[in-house]
């Protein structure tokens, strides 16, 4: 009798260990995923720090991961992967609709990760360049959209390098994107004072051709980009920063005073980025999509010299359905994929950035496929019954636009990599802590996430229930400060229970977690 009472206690244990629950399982997806926009003062609808404010939208989460919805990524991860990749695995869905099932239970509070703390006012540090719209400006609510061209003088003196740019909205809820650019010429200041308000209303462009067309841009969810060492931008002496606002429709009037955060680069830059648009003038046929069809329009460019890509930006409105680019080499047995987006979402357009700069070599074509859905099947069409739709700036227009952002290709460009902001700069917290994996259990990977208060040469490996090491990670390797976060592929395990094991420089943690196939 007694040997059962054990037995049956050892098996309640066990059942007890393997409930999903929000401390152990869900939390650490939700923190990573979600809680950067669903949090006070963020795009996101309501907030996701807590366990009382995730339970409360349990369903409605499960719902959105579900159908991938949400987290919002729309490029194919399986066609090019990219910086900040914010996908969610079948694992992790089936984990939050486990959970959901389950009744959203909490588990213990005391192994609950800490929220990640966002640093107020800029994702990347402290810009060495302010620069904010002189005065609010009010966006009717006519129901309209608006591009408004603002110009900001930089006060510099001396031309100098740049490493990051980043736009900070002032006004989430009508901010719908920005394009920045930079003049030399002050025919924007010209155009700025011919009207009576402050800055220019101008569809399409910034109504002239400025020393750069193209200096940054921003759309919501968009993480800044930080080039990497010796690559940048360049902001001329005594220019003007030119920032097109494109303010989405409203039914109330609603101010904004956007910023933008200027970040001078440490050493001096030897290789400067260059942006080329791939638009209907590359297109063998005008940009007409007549009602009740589905067309393809096929765009191409050359490549006359060996060039590394940084980052690719799609950009469409509402019948856009879906965008493919990808670079052919000249005999065609060799093509390289840049960007796949098959589900075109007009509320989640991004400049997608390369983990690691992706080399085009000369000679190469890149070609560029958007297809736009002009049928009253599409719910987003603007008109019923459908209408000839054309190249314009409006919403209820259309756009077929490629942005590539690239520099000259230097061997070894492959290994040069963009900083995570996700990682490196947004996720902070208030002591040195080895996290609770996630998958637990876990059936093909293990994802091990810990913060470091200062840099150490660590090792993380994996021991089976012995204390003996089954799996190295990585060995006595130099980490710098902040959050971490490893991939753990678990083919050679059995299933069983185990422990990932962090140590070094004082350092010494350890988690459990199971293996179930």
């Amino acid at each position: 009798m007694k040997k059962g009472i054990i037995v049956l206690t050892m098996l309640w244990s066990a059942h007890v260990s393997a409930q999903v629950t929000f401390s152990e399982n869900i939390a650490p997806i939700i923190f990573e995923h979600c809680t950067k926009c669903h949090r006070e003062g963020e795009i996101g609808p309501m907030p996701l720090t807590s366990y009382a404010e995730v339970s409360a939208s349990a369903n409605i989460i499960e719902y959105v991961t579900g159908i991938r919805y949400m987290p919002p990524w729309t490029p194919d991860h399986t066609y090019r992967t990219f910086r900040d990749e914010n996908v969610l695995t079948d694992t992790e869905i089936s984990l939050i609709a486990e959970w959901v099932a389950a009744g959203a239970p909490e588990g213990n509070p005391d192994l609950t990760p800490p929220v990640p703390v966002f640093p107020e006012g800029s994702q990347v540090g402290e810009p060495d360049l302010v620069l904010t719209l002189e005065e609010p400006f009010l966006h009717l609510g006519n129901n309209a959209d608006m591009y408004k061209v603002f110009v900001l003088p930089t006060g510099l003196t001396e031309d100098t390098d740049i490493e990051a740019i980043e736009v900070r909205p002032d006004n989430k809820n009508i901010c719908h994107h920005a394009i920045l650019g930079v003049d030399v010429s002050g025919e924007a200041a010209q155009l700025d004072a011919a009207t009576p308000e402050y800055g220019y209303t101008q569809f399409g462009g910034f109504g002239f051709n400025p020393i750069d067309n193209f200096f940054s841009a921003w759309v919501p969810g968009t993480s800044p980009l930080v080039f990497p060492p010796a690559l940048g931008k360049k902001l001329y002496a005594n220019s003007d920063l030119l920032i097109q606002m494109h303010y989405g429709p409203s039914s109330i009037d609603q101010t904004d005073q956007t910023s933008v955060n200027i970040f001078f680069a440490d050493e001096p830059i030897t290789r400067y980025v260059q942006t080329v648009p791939i638009n209907p003038n590359n297109l063998d046929e005008p940009f007409i999509i007549l009602p009740n069809t589905v067309k393809t329009f096929h765009g191409t460019i050359e490549v006359p010299v060996d060039v590394s890509l940084i980052d690719v930006a799609p950009h469409g409105h509402l019948i856009c359905s879906s965008y493919e680019v990808y670079a052919v080499s000249p005999d065609g047995q060799d093509t390289i994929n840049i960007i796949k987006i098959p589900e075109w979402d007009f509320n989640w357009q991004g400049l997608f950035a390369f983990p690691n700069l992706l080399r085009i070599p000369a000679g190469y074509t890149v070609h560029c496929l958007g297809t736009f859905d002009n049928t009253a099947q599409n719910p987003l069409n603007p008109n019923d019954p459908p209408q000839v739709m054309t190249w314009g700036e409006s919403t209820t227009e259309e756009m077929y636009l490629c942005f590539v952002q690239f520099v000259i290709y230097l061997p070894g460009d492959e290994n040069i990599s963009l900083p995570t902001l996700n990682e490196e700069y947004m996720m902070v917290y208030p002591k040195e802590q080895l996290f609770a994996c996630y998958p637990n259990p876990a059936n093909t990977e293990l994802v091990i996430g810990y913060h470091l208060m200062k840099p150490h040469e660590m090792t993380l490996e994996v021991l089976d229930m012995q204390g003996k090491r089954v799996a190295t990670i990585f060995d006595r390797k130099s980490m710098g400060m902040g959050y971490h976060r490893e991939r753990f592929m678990l083919n050679d395990l059995q299933n069983g229970t185990y422990v990932y094991h962090l140590f070094g420089d004082g350092f010494d943690e350890s988690q459990r977690f199971v293996v179930s196939r």
